[in-house]
C-alpha cells in the first residue's frame, strides 16, 4: 500500500483525480494528516464512509513506531523508533525555553564512516522514506508540549546521499499544505557531497546549509572523514563558493573539536582563513565521547583558546556544548542501535 506521507501535496492531488476524486479532496486530507493529526481515514469526519473504505483498500497513513525514550539531566530527549522492517533510528528533541529543536535523522546507519562518529560504525543500511523522515517531526509535534520551531538534518546518515527523499521531506514540512515551517527554520548539514551542494544549490529554496568540516587540511580531513579522498578540501570550498555566487544562504562550518587531533593553533589559523573565504560562520562543537572510540574531549581552557583564534582571524564563532552526552544523544553519537 501506499503511504499518503511519501507524496508531497501536489503529487497527492494528482493521484486523487487519477482515481477519480475531486482535487479540492487533498487539502482536507492533508489538513487531517497535517494539521489535526490524523492517522485513520476512519478518522477524517468530512470524508464519506464510501471514500474513506476506498482510501483505506489502497493507501495508509504511516505513523512511527516508537521504541524508547531517553531524557537528559540537561533536558534533551532522544526517541529511538522501530521502522517497519526492524530497524531503528535516533531523533533528539533540543529544548531551549518555550522552543525547540529537532535533529532528525534521514538513514538508517551511513555509508561516509567518519572516524568520530557512531552513525556509520555499522555501516549503511538503507536511506528513508520522506514519510519516515517526516514522521519524526509529526510524532514530536504530537507528543510533547513545546512548539517545534527549528529542524536540523543532523541526525544518522548523510542527507545528500538521500537527497530526493530529504527535499520531499523538506517541502511536505515547509509546505501550508504540510507543517508550514518556514524554509529558514531548517538546516541541512552535509560531509561534504559536491553533487549534492550543486543539485541543492539549483532548488532556490531558502534552507539552511551547514558543512561538517572538522579539518582544514586534506591529510587530517581524510584521516577523520574518508569522504574528502573523493570530494577533497579545495573542490569543496570552491563548490560553496559557487553555492553562494548563485543565492546560497550564509554557510555554517561544523567543526567538532577533538583532543590532539585538530585543535592545535595552526588547525584555528587555517580554519578562520577558510571561514573568511567563504564568510562563514563557525560553530565550534567539543567532541562528545563514542563508546568504542578512543578520542578524547580536548579541555575547557583549549576549547577557549581555540575561540579565542578563530575570533581574533574575524570570523564570528558559536561556541556549542552539545546536550544530551549522557544519553549518547549528542553531535556524532546516534548510532540506532
Amino acid at each position: 500500500m501506499k503511504d499518503i506521507r511519501d507524496l508531497s501535496f501536489d503529487e497527492w492531488r494528482d493521484e486523487l483525480v487519477r482515481i477519480g476524486e475531486p482535487a479540492f479532496r487533498a487539502g482536507q486530507i492533508f489538513d487531517w494528516i497535517y494539521k489535526k493529526g490524523a492517522t485513520r481515514f476512519e478518522d477524517m469526519t468530512n470524508l464519506g464512509r464510501d471514500l474513506q473504505e476506498k482510501l483505506g483498500r489502497a493507501y495508509l497513513v504511516g505513523r512511527l513506531e516508537l521504541f524508547g525514550v531517553l531524557r537528559s539531566k540537561d533536558r534533551a530527549e532522544k526517541y529511538v523508533f522501530r521502522l517497519h522492517d526492524g530497524s531503528r533510528i535516533e531523533s533528539v528533541l533540543i529544548p531551549a525555553g518555550n522552543r525547540a529543536t529537532v535533529c532528525v535523522s534521514t538513514q538508517v546507519g551511513c555509508k561516509y564512516a567518519c572516524a568520530f562518529c557512531a552513525s556509520g560504525r555499522r555501516g549503511f543500511v538503507r536511506h528513508l522514506t520522506p514519510s519516515e523522515i517526516v514522521g519524526q517531526v509529526l510524532f514530536l509535534r504530537d507528543h510533547i508540549d513545546t512548539a517545534l520551531t527549528n529542524i536540523v538534518f543532523m541526525g544518522m546518515g548523510e542527507p545528500f546521499d538521500n537527497f530526493e527523499n530529504l527535499i520531499k521531506a523538506i517541502l511536505i514540512l515547509n509546505s501550508p499544505h504540510g507543517l508550514g515551517i518556514a524554509a529558514r527554520r531548517m538546516t541541512v548539514s552535509t560531509a561534504g557531497i559536491i553533487p549534492g551542494i550543486e543539485r541543492f544549490k539549483k532548488l532556490g529554496l531558502q534552507v539552511n546549509l551547514s558543512i561538517s568540516l572538522h579539518a582544514a587540511t586534506d591529510a587530517k580531513r581524510s584521516g577523520l572523514m574518508p569522504v574528502n579522498r573523493k570530494y577533497p578540501l579545495e573542490k569543496l570550498l570552491a563548490a560553496c563558493e559557487d553555492y553562494l555566487r548563485e543565492g546560497g544562504r550564509k554557510l555554517t562550518l561544523e567543526y567538532v573539536l577533538i583532543k590532539k587531533v585538530n585543535d592545535g593553533a595552526e588547525d584555528a589559523a587555517r580554519l578562520a582563513r577558510i571561514a573568511a573565504r567563504l564568510k562563514a560562520k563557525i560553530n565550534l562543537i567539543p567532541f562528545s565521547p563514542v563508546i568504542g572510540l578512543a578520542f578524547e574531549v580536548p579541555e575547557e581552557g583549549r576549547v577557549l583558546d581555540f575561540r579565542r583564534k578563530l575570533e581574533a582571524g574575524g570570523v564570528p564563532v558559536t561556541l556549542r556544548h552539545s546536550k544530551g552526552r549522557d544519553i549518547q544523544a549528542a553531535c556524532g553519537q546516534l548510532a540506532g542501535i
